[in-house]
């Protein structure tokens, strides 16, 4: 059943009153016409429970803007999502289409600070969230009386005498919801043992990134990356108004799972509309995603939280290596990885949260 206007209804209830569901939410293909982001395809969802998010299909599949009832989620750059041909991959060049977004999927092969690893010069983040995919499909179904709208689609990361790495990627939502789902399967179909990084950049803005915003996680040992962290450090959940050459601060978490074996970490701002309270949150497996990465920029303009599942820490392929942390995926080897997103709509939704992030 589809929860719509505070109401429950079933397909054959929504097929009367609609001329196509459309009406109600779904979801459509569509492409960037202006700029540096001209022919970027898109797919647009409407979850006509007030979740509505663009999925940049020439940019990773990954998700760029996302609204909760015309309240955005998601911090967006000045960059905005140019088309691929714009890659610069060397050193921070990266950074010259960090779109924000709700999500961007950085690795396969390499993820991190810029590093040289084994002889190979490697840039920030890897290639991925530039990668187009192919194969694209987006649909709605019915499945009883439930409506799933998703897309699907694969990228891949080759080189001659190198990687051989697909991602497919399925992103789904169900009609009525204010959750969205990203399941993804990375396979190496190549015929060399190849590193496998793989970080997941949840950046989250404004009007949840405020003075008042918290962010709530599962039981957690925390540790600061760096000195210019270490500063921060007693202050690296809560947060300020844009400061003037901010430093970012990057802080590692130790999350502990529940008897499921997921972890839970949300951005909230119990403070937003005099009190209703506002957050975006993720749940996942651990196992999928070991460690989780806090990137805090309270920055003029790059004001932004990035929350951070990954299977990787964010100092360069060359300290995973040394570390004895970086994963590798044989010849016909595969990774599954699944995500929950979602809105906390109210303070009541924000303290359930709380108690189910405790345990």
């Amino acid at each position: 059943m589809a929860t719509l206007f505070g109401k429950t209804y079933s397909r054959n209830e929504l097929s009367r009153k609609t001329g196509e569901l459309w009406q109600l939410g779904g979801v459509k293909p569509m492409v960037l016409d202006e700029g540096p982001e001209q022919g970027v395809r898109i797919a647009e969802f409407r979850t006509g429970g007030g979740l509505s998010f663009a999925v940049l299909l020439d940019r990773g599949m990954d998700i760029g803007w996302a609204e909760y009832r015309g309240v955005p989620l998601a911090w967006q750059s000045a960059t905005g999502p140019i088309a691929p041909a714009f890659f610069e991959p060397e050193g921070l060049g990266w950074l010259r289409g960090f779109h924000g977004g709700l999500v961007v999927t950085c690795g396969l092969t390499y993820a991190g600070a810029p590093c040289t690893d084994e002889g190979k010069k490697l840039g920030l983040h890897g290639r991925i969230s530039y990668t187009p995919a192919r194969l694209v499909y987006c649909d709605g179904e019915w499945q009883n009386d439930e409506h799933l709208l998703w897309v699907q689609g694969e990228m891949r990361e080759a080189v001659i005498f190198g990687e051989n790495i697909v991602l497919r990627r399925r992103i789904c939502s169900r009609l009525g919801e204010k959750r969205l789902f990203i399941d993804d399967l990375v396979t190496n179909e190549g015929y060399h043992t190849t590193p496998h990084m793989i970080l997941y950049h949840i950046n989250i803005g404004f009007p949840i990134v405020d003075d008042e915003a918290e962010l709530v996680t599962s039981p957690a040992q925390v540790r600061p990356r760096d000195a210019v962290a270490a500063q921060g450090f007693s202050r690296y959940n809560r947060f300020e108004e844009p400061t003037p050459e901010y430093a970012e601060q990057v802080f590692y978490h130790e999350l502990t799972p529940d008897a499921e074996g997921f972890v839970r970490a949300a951005l909230v701002n119990p403070a937003f509309q005099g009190g209703q309270g506002i957050g975006v949150y993720v749940r996942y497996r651990k196992r999928e995603l070991p460690y989780f990465i806090e990137w805090k920029q309270m920055g003029e303009g790059d004001y932004v939280v990035g929350m951070e599942p990954a299977n990787c820490l964010v100092e360069g392929r060359d300290v995973d290596r040394a570390a004895g942390r970086l994963q590798f995926l044989k010849p016909g080897e595969s990774r599954e990885v699944h995500l929950e997103i979602g809105v906390l709509a109210s303070a009541e939704e924000i303290e359930a949260f709380r108690e189910a992030a405790r345990g």
